[in-house]
């Protein structure tokens, strides 16, 4: 499970999921758009069904990539921990595998419910080359006192951030080195971003 509000989605996030599918052996890896991502208050987000459609257009070739619209389908803010509740109420013999970032780990002791998610999945933290993947001491206090899973995952260094193509969107800039032709041929068509 790959969650995040991929606005817009781009090539370090499809690196990072290649990553996980191979270092990790995964049968499927299940991209999951936020709908109202609550920590992301203060700044419009595009559509979701056009985060969805450039999920699906980055992903595109990978049988083993898939779109969960789940958090999108959900009213109210999306919560990680109500999508895990969902999917293994679902699918009770699944081995649930959550991948994060380096920085969503870190504030990881703010999303609802964190020690139950933490009980839930085995944790996947995507490690930037040569930094120490640091978690808040509230998250490591109970990560030594209880049973948990938590992986690192290698990543190659890789400068893109969404911010950065929105920014660049919005001069009109040619952001095809960062998403992919597909993707940002979708951002030209819809003129996403170009108000950023």
């Amino acid at each position: 499970m790959f969650g995040g509000s991929f606005d817009p989605p781009h090539l370090a996030h499809l690196s990072l999921a290649h990553c996980a599918l191979t270092q990790l052996k995964l049968d499927k890896l299940l991209w999951l758009p936020a709908g109202r991502p609550w920590q992301k208050t203060g700044r419009g987000l595009a559509a979701p069904m056009h985060r969805r459609a450039m999920v699906s257009l980055l992903i595109a070739g990978e049988p083993r990539f898939g779109v969960d619209d789940s958090e999108m389908e959900r009213d109210g803010a999306s919560y990680t921990i109500d999508t895990v509740r969902a999917r293994r109420a679902a699918h009770p013999d699944e081995q649930l595998f959550l991948l994060i970032g380096q920085d969503q780990f870190a504030n990881l002791h703010t999303w609802r419910a964190w020690q139950e998610l933490l009980a839930s999945v085995t944790l996947v933290v995507a490690a930037r080359a040569g930094q120490e993947v640091q978690g808040s001491a509230e998250v490591n206090d109970f990560m030594q006192a209880e049973p948990y899973r938590m992986l690192k995952l290698a990543m190659p260094a890789m400068q893109v951030s969404s911010t950065q193509v929105r920014e660049l969107a919005s001069r009109t800039e040619d952001i095809r080195p960062l998403v992919g032709d597909a993707v940002a041929g979708y951002i030209a068509l819809h003129r996403l971003y170009s108000e950023y």
